[in-house]
């Protein structure tokens, strides 16, 4: 019974550090990184405020960070 408890307590403090928010800058490189891996030639990334964000088509927006206050916006640059 003790080996039960202790599990759903790892189990329970495990889920709770990955559903920690992120920072944005650390957000957005990771981002950069799975654009930059699919060989996008121009594009921009942006952090907006979330009121900022919602003037914008939903499909633009790849994340959001400090707590859902902000989000990233994506924009793929034409030649």
């Amino acid at each position: 019974m003790k080996r039960f408890a202790l599990a759903v307590i790892c189990g329970v403090l495990a889920t709770s550090a990955f559903a920690a928010p992120k920072d944005c800058e650390e957000l957005k490189q990771e981002i950069e990184i799975k654009i930059q891996a699919n060989a996008v030639p121009s594009y921009t990334l942006e952090i907006v405020s979330k009121e900022e964000a919602e003037k914008h088509d939903i499909a633009m927006i790849v994340g959001t960070c400090d707590n859902g206050t902000k989000a990233i916006i994506y924009q793929k640059n034409d030649r």
